[in-house]
């Protein structure tokens, strides 16, 4: 039976003791000395803090603080949507907060074969992910305009590298429940050793990107096992844990459910708003097609705010977006509706946006329930 510690918590000097105490509680003091122990946190894009889309650099100093205390090796790393991993750094603070430490700190670059077993057999992923002694997982609590909330399971698909994470969702396509699964089977190989999520600024709404909305929760978030944290923001948010993909992709390979001991008082946050991510289409392929382009939400441009900085032509898997005549321009019956184009979005321009036909059916799917 997994144990989740739940903490309230603030960004501030108290939070590495806070910390410190949720990693003695789950065995934090028996990683072994001189291990290779890396430090996973969620660094989408270059972001400012208050911004809520990366977790925050005090709980990546608490970390790395902790594993040098127990006389280890971290590694702080990351493979980012975009590649400007020097301006996370230094947009996101996690450079000036380490730069005491005795710390490498840089981009995930070289991947190795790792069968995460059938269907998707041999994938790739980060050298450093394979060989690590130990994995300690840092989500953010956030939305995911694809896959509702990107939380511990999810936050180990960074370990895929640089391009081969939009491949992987060219090769998905629009079935939330295949991807979800190599999440899940790519969370199970890698094992992370500990998972403590970034809970004390969230982000709601249109996320994971600058699109979103932060959101003040003030907790953190502990245990030995990804899955049993993602269930417990199910429970706080009030969201059942069949919505959430990665969880429903556990419980169709016998992961999951499972019982949880709670430590500490989960809070009760409501009004949480979510993406609404179009339906999962089933059929033949010429009926999956007519409902991708017609039912299916699609990323949209507010032109108003859109700088044509090129970011997400270069991260779109499916070659969906061209810049003509000075605009964006989609092409929707090749868009696979992953939303990599809005997570890496610099400029918040980018958002997800219902067809007139997929509202039309969303409203008489209401009325019928």
């Amino acid at each position: 039976m997994p144990t989740v510690i739940i903490r309230n918590a603030a960004y501030d000097n108290a939070l590495t003791a806070t910390f410190a105490g949720i990693l003695d509680a789950l065995g934090g003091r028996d990683i072994p000395r001189g291990s290779r122990v890396l430090v996973k946190p969620n660094l989408l894009s270059p972001a400012r803090p208050e911004e809520a889309v990366l977790t925050h650099f005090s709980l990546v100093r608490a970390a790395v603080e902790y594993v040098l205390e127990r006389g280890a090796r971290p590694l702080v790393a990351d493979s980012p949507a975009i590649g400007a991993f020097t301006r996370i750094l230094k947009e996101g603070g996690l450079r000036e907060a380490l730069k005491d430490l005795p710390v490498e700190c840089r981009p995930f670059e070289e991947s190795v074969a790792v069968d995460v077993g059938p269907p998707f057999g041999s994938i790739e992923i980060a050298r450093e992910a394979v060989e690590a002694d130990v994995i300690l997982n840092l989500p953010k609590l956030k939305t995911h305009n694809a896959m509702l909330l990107t939380l511990g399971v999810k936050n180990l698909f960074g370990c895929v590298v640089g391009y081969r994470k939009p491949e992987w969702h060219m090769r998905t396509g629009v079935d939330r429940r295949m991807f979800a699964r190599l999440h899940v089977q790519i969370c199970r190989r890698l094992n992370p050793a500990f998972t403590v999520l970034d809970g004390v600024l969230a982000m709601e709404g249109e996320g994971p990107g600058k699109g979103g909305t932060p959101r003040p929760v003030g907790v953190l978030i502990g245990s030995r096992s990804a899955l049993a944290v993602d269930a417990c923001v199910c429970r706080m948010i009030g969201l059942s844990e069949g919505e959430l993909p990665s969880l429903a992709a556990a419980t169709a390979v016998g992961l999951w459910p499972e019982a949880v001991q709670l430590d500490g008082d989960l809070p009760a946050v409501r009004g949480f708003p979510l993406p609404r991510p179009g339906p999962l289409i089933y059929g033949p392929k010429r009926v999956q097609g007519f409902a991708r382009r017609h039912l299916l939400q699609r990323p949209v441009c507010d032109a108003a705010r859109c700088k044509l900085c090129g970011e997400c032509e270069k991260i779109c898997p499916a070659g969906a977006i061209r810049t003509r005549d000075k605009a964006l321009v989609f092409d929707y019956d090749r868009c696979i509706r992953c939303f990599c184009c809005s997570e890496v979005c610099p400029h918040a321009a980018l958002r997800s946006a219902e067809t007139p036909a997929g509202a039309v059916l969303r409203r008489i799917a209401r009325k019928m329930l």
